[in-house]
């Protein structure tokens, strides 16, 4: 006779057979949705919600308000140079040829003209006796003598002295002994061209 006991161990393996066989089905099943799922995300299937969204945020950051014609401008004015170059350096050639003739007539009125005679003495006040210097300038008497005069009794007489011009220029120096202002000037008695005179106090 058989053990009872044991009879129950025959359904034994089929009940393994059908445990195993559920849980490799639960395996594939898994691992197929894994790869579904990875699949999908990589070809980009189901974001078309995030993809609305986003172009949704672009499309509307990128809205343009339509236009609309403003008043008036309020602000201060700013004035433009509109001239044209040829003018600009038309005015600044005007502006230095101006300057130019400025200068030249200021020295022209400094100096003394062609022709004309400038005498000056080295100086005002001498004792009796003493040389008086004097020099000057004769532009345009190169090579011209020069006669000094002196005023006495109202009128201009000749003094025996006399000097010669080079290179535009004279200097000499005279004695006298007639104490008291003395006036002096010269002359060219070519052309009869004299000179301004000088005071110097003699004594």
């Amino acid at each position: 006779m058989s053990d009872p006991q044991q009879e129950p161990s025959v359904d034994r393996p089929v009940l393994n057979g059908m445990v195993a066989l559920v849980a490799v089905t639960l395996g594939v099943g898994l691992i197929l949705a894994l790869v579904a799922l990875m699949g999908s995300r990589f070809l980009g299937i189901g974001d078309g919600g995030d993809s609305s969204a986003a172009g949704a945020t672009v499309r509307e950051s990128m809205y343009l308000p339509t236009p609309v014609e403003t008043a008036g401008s309020q602000g201060p004015r700013i004035t433009l140079n509109t001239a044209t170059p040829e003018e600009t350096q038309s005015t600044e050639e005007t502006d230095v040829e101006e300057t130019e003739t400025a200068e030249t007539e200021s020295t022209e009125s400094e100096s003394p003209s062609s022709g004309e005679i400038s005498l000056q003495a080295v100086d005002n006040s001498v004792a009796a006796d003493e040389r008086i210097y004097f020099s000057g300038v004769y532009p345009g008497g190169e090579g011209a003598i020069l006669w000094l005069q002196r005023f006495e009794n109202g009128g201009w007489a000749d003094f025996p002295a006399s000097v010669g011009v080079t290179n535009g220029t004279f200097s000499s120096y005279i004695f006298t002994g007639q104490g008291g202002l003395n006036r002096f000037r010269v002359i060219d008695r070519d052309d009869g061209t004299v000179s301004n005179e000088i005071r110097v106090q003699v004594g």
